[in-house]
């Protein structure tokens, strides 16, 4: 797996204007291939007038599936570019569709590739990007009497508390970086003088 990668805070549409021509760039996040065609199709349907409605989308923490379409524009000068992009940028589940209202100038092969890749550009600077990494899920069960001070430890200390369960005893849920693990074990001893339960499970991506 990937220690981290980089996609998109939000979703968001930033328009641009090349030679009277609109580009409309919308960007989403996407955890599966499904919701990008979904996204897509949304896009798509709400601009069914344009001329044309261009995509590209990298799915998995390490870009294993990645598809464009230049929708009716020369080949190679819409969709390719977009992707193109979003990887240079290090993007990962992430949809993106271009939208051109024609405006009556042509821009040729090389002005296209410029304003869709652009495009793109232009709208993961102005919605922003967020990274996300990978954390160790783990678990640590502590007895009542120290879990309050434990789990303020915990948060003032930055550690990412996912959950807090209380029975026998107190079940609280954590994320940690894979690097932190070994040290962390010998915080929690010294937090807890050896008395609180530790067991480490699989793993996630978080913000980092």
């Amino acid at each position: 797996m990937q220690d981290e990668y980089r996609t998109v805070a939000g979703t968001g549409v930033h328009e641009t204007e090349v030679n009277r021509s609109r580009f409309l760039c919308a960007l989403a996040p996407a955890a599966t291939e499904q919701e990008a065609q979904d996204f897509i199709a949304t896009v798509r349907k709400e601009h069914a007038d344009a001329s044309h409605n261009c995509w590209a989308y990298v799915i998995g923490a390490d870009a294993s599936v990645q598809k464009a379409s230049d929708d009716g524009e020369p080949g190679g000068t819409a969709g390719v570019p977009m992707l193109q992009m979003l990887l240079r940028r290090d993007m990962r589940y992430v949809v993106a569709v271009v939208t051109r209202y024609f405006g009556g100038v042509k821009l040729g092969a090389g002005g296209l590739i410029r304003a869709y890749g652009g495009a793109v550009g232009e709208a993961l600077d102005t919605l922003g990007t967020r990274t996300r990494r990978r954390f160790r899920l783990a678990t640590v069960t502590v007895d009542h009497q120290r879990a309050g001070k434990l789990e303020n430890d915990l948060r003032t200390t930055g550690r990412e508390v996912r959950g807090v369960r209380y029975g026998e005893a107190v079940t609280i849920e954590i994320a940690l970086p894979d690097a932190d693990v070994d040290a962390f074990r010998s915080w929690l001893a010294d937090a807890t003088a050896g008395t609180a339960g530790f067991e480490a499970g699989g793993e996630a991506y978080g913000d980092a």
